[in-house]
């Protein structure tokens, strides 16, 4: 037999740890002698302690003896009835297995049961099924009557009477017999065709209805909800779904509801694509689309349920239905006024209150969540057409100023004068009116279209610009043909000056951008070169004036007094007092080529080789004559106001010191000094300036041309070329035999 300490482990565990508690309590307490006075009544309380713990401990045990025995005498008396129960089971199996015989004749009563409870039903229906025809007589009768309720509260029953029956054979298979029961009710289709017809003739005139006769709306609308509640029950049953279900009516309220909306306003055979037609056909739909949906807004909303969103429906409905109207209308081929008119009705109007903004239709009327009514694309597209349509208006228009602008050249009368006297004509304010006109136009339609414009009007300015030029060019070869005509050609030069100047100060104002007002380079060189062609034809008038007089130079007579230069001050004077009558900027340019001019003619002549120096006394004679004539210019520019540091004519009194030079052996530093002050000079001008000496010898021409090529020049910046546009004449060859050296 094994030991108690086997058998209980834990007890052993637990009195060891007993023990050890025990041990370090007693040595925590009797560490000091004087504890150990207490030690028997540390005794007694333990003792006391231990017999109250060994109580408690028989008393738990004895109550759990007390359990198991009143337990096991339970499971004895559960396991008696058990079987009792056993053996009666058993008893009542018997006794079924011996009454099952008895049991087969019931099923022949069921069958029974059931047929009679199928006929019953079909007794009690067979009034309302031979009483069909008569009843679609009967609802026939009241929808011809407009009585549209009592009619469909009829043909409900009459559906509902051919749907159950439908049913009850679906459900019992007897798909052949259904085709029969489909031929009895056959008269439903037309009930229900004849129905929808008024039902959708009443939709159509649904906005008229709820101002004249609601009733009649309401009653349709009764109507259709009643149908779509039967496709709902219907379609969640989802057992049998009898023939024409689901009928959709709601949707169909919709269908015809946005038909009869589109087809009113929007199916027009042909719209007027000139402008004051599309503005009457754009006002009107405007009106009538305000009016309409403030009867939908105040009556329609009031007839219909909340959950139809009737007003959304039809704000959405014109919306789309505009935007497909729009789209066709700029299928057409529109003048400007009708693109102008399309863009401003979309992208203005349609928003503004006078249209779906109306105080009447917000803040229920709202189409800022519905998509543009042109897109970004199609307004981009519709402004390049109008710009390409303004375009070509522009350019008709520019084109006839320009027309009467040259007409006026030919009048017996110079041209009109401002308040300073300035010439001038209406062609700036003609033109710079009708380009601004169109920027401010186009700038009540987006930004977009005014850049657009805008771009269009320099394009179309810098293209006349173009125009006038050629125009000038040609009147300047017809006024050389006869200087007679016209008459007073050379003030109308001048005031085509003047308007070029007005032109070119007025273009920074046409830009949209008060910040942005440059002129575009291509456009101002256009003005440049329209200024300096005016300048150009001038020029050469003065030009024509002054050949005959240069023509005279140099020669023996001039030398010996002759009052050429007179006559040429009197040329230019008289031409320099036109030249008032251009603007001070135009003026002062005016006078300084006039001086390069008269500067230029003036040393062409000199060195076109008709005359050379015999002696030293005409060598003086020839110095004498160039001061008088450089100083008698020089005073004549500087009193019509040009300064002398615009002036050219320092060139005629550097050439004089070259003739005047009494040692030829210093014509080299002469020379040099020249050409680093007039760089544009060739040695043919050098050359040609010796020869007028006639006193330079072959050896020191040649220095100085060696000199000349030893110290070639560049043009500094901004230096005005006076000896590069005088042509030297080419000298003759002398006669050579044949076979013979030319010398």
């Amino acid at each position: 037999a094994s030991s108690p300490d086997e058998e209980w482990p834990e007890a052993e565990k637990a009195e060891k740890l007993a023990r050890g508690a025990a041990l370090k309590w007693a040595s925590g307490v009797f560490y000091r002698p004087e504890k150990l006075e207490r030690l028997g009544h540390y005794r007694s309380r333990e003792t006391q302690r231990n017999s109250s713990i060994q109580s408690r401990l028989k008393s738990t045990v004895q109550s759990y003896l007390e359990g198991v025995s009143t337990g096991l005498e339970q499971l004895r008396s559960a396991a008696q009835e058990v079987q009792s129960v056993c053996q009666d089971l058993g008893a009542a199996r018997w006794a079924l297995l011996d009454s099952a015989d008895h049991f087969q004749g019931l099923q022949q009563m069921r069958t029974l049961v059931q047929e009679h409870v199928q006929l019953a039903s079909v007794v009690q229906v067979l009034p309302q099924i031979f009483s069909v025809h008569e009843v679609f007589s009967h609802t026939l009768q009241l929808l011809h009557g407009q009585q549209l309720l009592e009619a469909h509260a009829e043909l409900m029953m009459i559906e509902h009477l051919r749907d159950d029956i439908l049913s009850q054979l679906h459900l019992r298979g007897l798909s052949s017999a259904q085709t029969t029961v489909l031929s009895y009710f056959s008269g439903l289709q037309q009930l229900n065709e004849t129905l929808a017809k008024q039902l959708w003739d009443i939709v159509g005139s649904s906005l008229q209805l709820v101002r004249e006769d609601p009733v009649l709306f309401v009653t349709a609308v009764r109507i259709i909800e009643r149908e779509e509640k039967i496709d709902d029950t219907l379609l969640l049953e989802a057992t049998f779904l009898p023939p024409g279900r689901p009928k959709g009516w709601r949707q169909k309220f919709y269908h015809i509801l946005q038909d009869t909306i589109t087809g009113s306003h929007f199916h027009a055979a042909h719209v007027d694509a000139e402008g004051p037609g599309l503005a009457r056909h754009l006002a009107a739909l405007q009106k009538d689309i305000v009016s309409e949906l403030r009867v939908v807004k105040d009556l329609m909303v009031q007839c219909v349920p909340a959950h139809y969103n009737i007003l959304s429906v039809c704000t959405t409905t014109y919306h789309q239905a505009l935007t497909s109207h729009l789209q066709e209308i700029l299928r057409e081929d529109l003048d400007k006024q009708g693109l102008f008119l399309l863009l401003e009705w979309a992208l203005r109007v349609y928003h503004s209150p006078e249209m779906m903004g109306h105080p009447d239709l917000l803040p229920e009327v709202d189409v800022s969540a519905l998509d543009p009514l042109m897109s970004p694309e199609l307004v981009d597209q519709t402004e390049r057409r109008y710009v390409v349509k303004v375009k070509a208006s522009v350019f008709e228009w520019m084109q006839r100023t320009l027309e009467v602008e040259f007409k006026e050249w030919f009048r017996e009368e110079e041209p009109e004068t401002d308040h300073q006297g300035f010439f001038q004509s209406a062609l700036p304010v003609i033109v710079m009116q009708m380009l601004n006109e169109n920027i401010q136009v186009a700038s009540l339609i987006t930004d977009s279209l005014q850049q657009k414009v805008y771009n269009m009007a320099l394009e179309e300015l810098e293209a006349f610009l173009g125009r006038l030029r050629e125009a000038l060019v040609q009147c300047g070869k017809d006024h050389q043909q006869d200087r007679t005509v016209p008459k007073y050609y050379v003030s109308y030069l001048l005031a085509t000056l003047n308007n070029n100047l007005a032109l070119s100060n007025s273009v920074s104002s046409l830009h949209p951008d008060t910040a942005r007002r440059e002129v575009p380079a291509s456009l101002q060189a256009a003005l440049d070169r329209m200024q300096k062609k005016a300048c150009q034809l001038l020029l050469e008038e003065l030009l024509l004036d002054l050949q005959p007089l240069c023509l005279q130079l140099p020669s023996r007579k001039w030398l010996s007094g002759c009052q050429l230069v007179s006559s040429m001050c009197e040329v230019i004077d008289k031409y320099a007092k036109d030249f008032t009558r251009v603007r001070k900027p135009v003026f002062t340019l005016l006078l300084m080529e006039s001086e390069l001019l008269a500067v230029s003619q003036y040393l062409r002549a000199l060195m076109q080789k008709k005359m050379v120096c015999k002696s030293e006394e005409e060598r003086g004679q020839l110095c004498d004559r160039l001061l008088q004539d450089a100083t008698q210019l020089r005073e004549l520019f500087c009193g019509l106001g040009l300064d002398r540091s615009q002036q050219s004519l320092d060139a005629l009194f550097a050439l004089r010191e070259l003739i005047c030079l009494k040692d030829p052996a210093l014509l080299s530093l002469e020379v040099l000094g020249f050409i680093t002050k007039y760089p544009d000079v060739s040695d043919e001008h050098i050359s040609t300036l010796l020869d007028l000496r006639g006193d330079v010898s072959k050896e020191v021409r040649h220095v100085v041309l060696e000199m000349m090529a030893q110290h070639p020049q560049v043009l500094p910046e901004g230096y005005r070329p006076i000896f590069s546009t005088i042509l030297v004449p080419v000298p003759e060859l002398p006669f050579c035999l044949r076979k013979a050296k030319c010398a």
